[in-house]
């Protein structure tokens, strides 16, 4: 295990020893290849320099508490990037070479894999990008599909820690109709001012109203919202959100534990009754929202008058990371035994 500082791990970029690559040309799939370079050759005129050809996807490989590593539901993460690819119309990547390409990856490089009890977790970028050169707006003719791994800690530097929040109304993050519900690069792209303004004014991040009418929650800056009122589990469904596999996994599990699940449109309105509230996704997994401050009308909806984590918050993210690191039963099935 190489001589890594594990529990104090950020969420950033640490160069690990290989990554895999696989190209599309001439109409088929090659073979995976093994690569040691932290960089790619490019043709300038590829598309997804140009026309945003471009999807990734964001998981985790976990040492658990008996010294196995585990995936967690991989498969979901390969029928997403199928989607991405078909909605902005790249070639898609065979079921069997995502697999094959994530277990390389985490075999090769399982030095990086943080011990058990530090909290932290091995993040796969799988990233499929237009690589042939178009001049004209068409999809390329040929692709890559590449996956490179770095050890993690938490996204928020809080870590399980209630945040801070702010609703804004004048940034939109997608469309209606648009990309917002595949995982694409420009979906960030158009995030990342909210963001950073957010966080010049001391907020961990932006949660956007939805963009057509600017009257219900969409996504809570990187993350899926959920909020948690009279026995309920309450989460926006819009066109213009990325569905959560960590959401997904959270409404099955709060369904198991005597919650009420409701997935539906959530008005802007109803932050002032929610009694939890959180934000979830692979990297963060939950991060508890402490306060929500509206930027344009200045009221503040309290969550956390003590700093800790509502009961139920707490109580879902000790289910889902026992499952991920083998502490609880995994009787969903979830996870993957690698090695």
């Amino acid at each position: 295990m190489k001589n890594i500082d594990w529990k104090n791990l950020t969420f950033g970029y640490v160069k690990t020893d290989y990554n895999i690559r696989c190209y599309f040309k001439d109409g088929k799939w090659g073979p995976l290849e093994v690569s040691t370079s932290e960089t790619i050759e490019l043709h300038i005129a590829a598309t997804c320099l140009h026309y945003g050809q471009e999807a990734f996807e964001g998981m985790k490989a976990y040492r658990g508490k008996d010294n196995k590593v585990r995936l967690f539901r991989w498969e979901e993460n390969w029928l997403r990037l199928q989607r991405s690819a078909d909605g902005i119309l790249m070639q898609r990547v065979p079921k069997e070479i995502f697999e094959e390409g994530i277990r390389k990856a985490v075999e090769l490089n399982q030095e990086y894999i943080p011990p058990y009890g530090t909290g932290g977790s091995l993040y796969l970028r799988p990233l499929l990008i237009g690589s042939g050169a178009k001049v004209g707006v068409s999809p390329a003719d040929e692709y890559l599909f590449m996956i490179f791994v770095t050890p993690v800690g938490p996204y928020f530097k809080e870590g399980f820690k209630p945040v801070k929040m702010q609703l804004i109304r004048d940034f939109d993050r997608a469309a209606p109709q648009g990309t917002g519900s595949i995982k694409v690069g420009g979906n960030y792209a158009a995030s990342l001012r909210a963001g950073q303004r957010a966080h010049k004014e001391g907020f961990a991040t932006a949660i956007f109203a939805d963009a057509k009418t600017k009257q219900y929650i969409d996504e809570a800056g990187p993350a899926n919202f959920y909020g948690i009122r009279d026995g309920k589990y309450i989460t926006p469904d819009s066109e213009t959100i990325l569905p959560s596999i960590t959401n997904m996994s959270l409404r099955e599990l709060a369904a198991d534990m005597g919650l009420i699940v409701e997935r539906r449109h959530v008005a802007l309105e109803e932050l002032a009754t929610f009694e939890e509230a959180g934000a979830c996704g692979t990297a963060a997994v939950i991060s508890p929202i402490g306060m929500i401050q509206d930027r344009d009308t200045g009221a503040v909806h309290q969550y956390s008058k003590d700093g800790e984590a509502g009961p139920w918050s707490k109580k879902l993210y000790a289910r889902l990371t026992g499952i991920q690191y083998g502490e609880v039963e995994d009787k969903f099935n979830w996870c993957t035994v690698l090695f």
